[in-house]
């Protein structure tokens, strides 16, 4: 195919739009630089979403169609796009999620916004397990407190080594059902504390203090919330200095004949044809998995292994946070007037880790998420409310028999009618549902790598995911699934499903459902087993750098997202400074 370069050469070319691709592109275009970004899907205007409008408003109800979590959600992608496969290694799975849109998965997150701690930088000092970070967290805190002023985030003062404070706007008040989780919570010795999201409760660099719709997921038009497209790319764009390749798909980082970059080239989904970006120096954003994917497509004479992977690590250490999941049923929470329940689009409180791993058969630990009450209901509202009426309730809210749980004690529900809506009022409001999100250990056989015999439909070859869960993962989700109905029972629940088995995975998500996967290009000192160094910079390219989660080296019990941010931030002031020095 015939490629057609640009007439300009830019001082930077940055492939993706999300937090990594964004944070780059606000700061080398305010320090100066021309920048080219590419990006997969259209461009995203936040003030057009779908953030006020009602579930009746849409024919579904808000049903799902191509987005997997909703028609009202801000994703455009999934974990399955039509013309964009990826395939799985036999006996392995792993779920891949792409958001193909300007800003992202940024768009359509949860905002849990935490900054990895003293300890998730040396797990392999602690346990002896994976690797250390070449870079320590006093390194990095300089920039999670830049990211903190810059983007906003709520939380509160605990003084806990691991779960490091940040530059906090105050929490919002805790609901109704989180001071009753709380409350169980400080009776069982389980550490819990206000949330810490990227969600504005004070007005903060010209945007406004939330307002409390509690439909952040849809996409803020207030812009009080944190996404990549609101907040990164405005300012960017305003220097002058930004151009933006919407629905381009990169295809490889192409190389001179010393196997420097000399920028990326693309298919345009408007037209089919491929494109080249010039540009001086490359940053790869796209997603850690689209990283891995780039670099391994990026082969030449000098790059046989694909570019920046001498060490043969790139696409090697996936990881993705561990997820499991139970829900209860509260009779003291059945029956209750309807009320106004919303805050901020997320949980206003959750459980840090808490635990010695010393003292247990695992070795890394979990945060717990947990959410209820009386949400705006739309489509699959209270869905499985047949199932509500075998957890052995009689209709006094009171425990039916000592065989609580067995299925003959259904007394009938769900059907239709004047009692599938009694059902619903009496319910409504009464479950909360509990998440495990744990850190797994970083190991050498979970990668992808380029399927041989598979291109999506812009002819670029896919990747193939080689991933399983190891024991200590396993073990991880058991103290989960325990430590819900711990909670549940403490609270004078029930869980609305038994305890799984060890047969099932104790309930553990599929590889990739929790959407954070890391590591396939990992930063470190020896470019023998690392892929870029400490400043995300290519030990192989010295004008190739990442700017993603790819260059992760371990996934702690936190949400990426906030590292992303300022990991982005040291790297792009890293190359204002280098590109000064004339190194690169």
């Amino acid at each position: 195919m015939q490629i057609t370069p640009s007439s300009k050469v830019y001082d930077v070319c940055v492939v993706g739009s999300g937090a990594g691709g964004g944070m780059a592109a606000k700061v080398l275009t305010e320090g100066g630089a021309t920048v080219a970004m590419i990006e997969a899907g259209p461009l995203w205007d936040a003030s057009k979403s779908m953030m006020f409008s009602w579930p009746y408003d849409s024919p579904r109800r808000g049903a799902n169609t191509e987005r997997p979590f909703g028609e009202f959600d801000a994703a455009f992608g999934g974990w399955e796009i039509e013309g964009e496969p990826y395939t799985n290694a036999p006996g392995t799975k792993f779920d891949w999620f792409r958001s193909r849109m300007l800003g992202g998965r940024t768009n359509h997150w949860g905002r849990i916004s935490l900054r990895f701690g003293p300890n998730d930088f040396r797990r392999r000092s602690i346990d002896g397990l994976g690797d250390d970070w070449p870079i320590t967290y006093d390194e990095i805190k300089p920039y999670y407190d830049k990211v903190d002023r810059l983007v906003g985030v709520f939380g509160s003062k605990e003084g806990i080594y691991n779960e490091p404070d940040g530059i906090f706007m105050p929490p919002p008040r805790p609901r109704a059902y989180e001071l009753l989780v709380k409350r169980a919570c400080e009776q069982l010795k389980i550490k819990i504390i206000p949330s810490r999201l990227s969600i504005l409760t004070q007005p903060l660099n010209g945007r406004p203090a939330c307002h409390y719709c509690s439909q952040c997921n849809r996409g803020c038009t207030t812009n009080s919330n944190f996404s990549s497209s609101t907040v990164l790319i405005p300012p960017a764009m305003a220097t002058g200095r930004l151009e933006i390749l919407a629905n381009s798909m990169a295809r490889e980082v192409t190389t001179d004949s010393n196997g420097q970059a000399t920028g990326v080239s693309y298919v345009s989904k408007l037209d089919g044809k491929e494109y080249a970006v010039r540009a001086k120096i490359v940053v790869l954003a796209a997603s850690a998995g689209e990283t891995a994917r780039l670099m391994l497509n990026s082969k030449s004479a000098r790059h046989p292994n694909g570019i920046g992977n001498s060490s043969d690590v790139v696409g090697r250490y996936i990881m993705d946070s561990t997820g499991a999941s139970a829900a209860g049923l509260f009779p003291q929470m059945m029956d209750l007037p309807p009320h106004n329940e919303d805050g901020v689009g997320g949980m206003h409180l959750y459980m840090p880790w808490w635990l010695d791993n010393k003292k247990l058969d695992f070795p890394r630990g979990y945060h717990i998420e947990f959410g209820g009450g009386k949400r705006m209901p739309g489509f699959g509202f209270m869905g499985g409310l047949h199932n509500y009426n075998y957890v052995g309730y009689n209709t006094a809210g009171q425990y039916a028999s000592q065989q609580a749980g067995d299925p003959t004690q259904k007394r009938g529900g769900g059907g239709y009618g004047k009692q599938l809506k009694d059902d619903y009022r009496r319910y409504y409001g009464a479950t909360i549902g509990f998440s495990g999100r744990g850190e797994a250990v970083a190991r050498k056989e979970n990668y992808c790598e380029i399927d041989p015999n598979v291109v999506d439909k812009y002819g670029i070859p896919v990747l193939r995911f080689h991933y399983t869960w190891s024991d200590y993962e396993f073990k991880q989700a058991k103290h989960m699934q325990e430590t819900f109905r711990e909670i549940i029972q403490q609270m004078g629940g029930q869980a609305l499903s038994p305890m799984p088995t060890k047969e099932n995975g104790y309930g553990i998500d599929t590889p990739g459902r929790i959407i954070h996967e890391v590591g396939v290009a990992r930063m470190g000192n020896d470019p023998k087993s690392s892929a870029v160094n400490k400043y995300c910079q290519a030990h192989d390219v010295k004008n190739l750098f990442v700017a993603d989660a790819a260059s992760f080296v371990s996934q702690a019990d936190k949400n990426p997202t906030w590292t992303i941010l300022a990991l982005s931030m040291r790297t792009a002031e890293y190359i204002i400074q280098e590109k000064k020095r004339m190194n690169i």
